[in-house]
């Protein structure tokens, strides 16, 4: 049977469905955790893959010895369609999961990490990590993406949802909540904050390393490990998909998409639909005002 890429939003939604099987959904949500594993389970596109190398690096002391990240740190949700075993021992300690579940969903008892990040950017990392992928390149605009999908998921899968299940538990002690933002510029004082959530001890020469095998550069020089293709090669043909996509998670534009954000139609979108969602709940005007707010309280 010939596997194409979808044209349209309707086809691409199609098979996303497809992509996660109920069984192993199913497993990821009644998974029972030790009390010192951690879960990195930020909203798509907000920095998971950027946490999961600085996370494994603190445990490891910067080993790069996996052909793809999801190998040593495993997708929970994923796990059963991928053959892995999660109650099973990692490479090191403590065991670290990914995941993308809210807080209302994930398995309790564990510690947690969620990175959040500005909804426009979201929107534009994910479109490009579909494009190409889960819908053929130029096929469907940004604009229909951000209305027919990104603002347009249920509940359950909306960046809103899940930032507002998070946002209540930032100052719990087995919950760590960053900004993206503020990584960025200050990636020496993440890794020092992540490790101390972790109890780890870092040496200064360990830091570094960690910071340098962390750096976009690095990353996009490594970026066959952290491009999904083992991903890829469990669930394309489940979706019906072709091979060969670009999945790569380091933009070659840096930390710039390369589109840039999207028209003054969709941001004024955004803005309503963050009134609406968050302001009306938590009393935070817009994104900045809620990353003002987490330097604050997070010390």
């Amino acid at each position: 049977m010939t596997r194409n890429r979808p044209t349209t939003i309707g086809e691409m939604k199609a098979r996303l469905r497809r992509f996660r099987s109920g069984e192993s959904v199913r497993r990821a949500l009644a998974f029972k955790p030790r009390p010192d594993d951690l879960f990195i389970s930020p909203y798509a596109k907000c920095g998971t893959t950027w946490m999961q190398q600085i996370v494994h690096g603190i445990r490891t002391r910067g080993s790069m010895r996996f052909d793809e990240i999801t190998e040593v740190i495993p997708w929970i949700e994923m796990a059963y369609d991928m053959g892995v075993n999660p109650d099973g021992n990692q490479v090191a300690d403590p065991r670290v999961f990914k995941s993308h579940l809210s807080w209302d969903q994930i398995p309790k008892g564990a510690r947690y990490i969620c990175i959040i990040r500005n909804p426009a950017n979201v929107l534009v990392s994910l479109y490009h990590f579909f494009e190409g992928w889960f819908f053929e390149a130029g096929s469907i605009t940004l604009e229909e993406f951000a209305r027919e999908e990104f603002m347009e998921r249920t509940a359950a899968r909306s960046y809103w949802s899940h930032l507002a299940s998070w946002w209540p538990q930032r100052d719990r002690p087995d919950v760590l909540m960053l900004c993206y933002e503020h990584m960025l510029p200050d990636l020496p004082g993440a890794v020092r904050r992540i490790a101390e959530f972790l109890d780890i001890t870092l040496h200064p020469d360990n830091a570094r390393i960690v910071e340098t095998q962390s750096s976009i550069d690095f990353m996009r020089a490594h970026e066959r490990q952290f491009d999904d293709h083992l991903v890829r090669s469990a669930r394309d043909p489940a979706c019906g998909l072709p091979t060969g996509a670009d999945t790569t998670k380091v933009r070659r534009g840096g930390t710039r998409e390369r589109s840039g954000l999207p028209g003054s139609e969709i941001m004024s979108e955004l803005d309503r639909i963050w009134r609406r969602e968050i302001s009306s709940r938590f009393g935070l005007t817009d994104y900045q005002h809620m990353c003002n707010r987490l330097k604050i309280t997070s010390g």
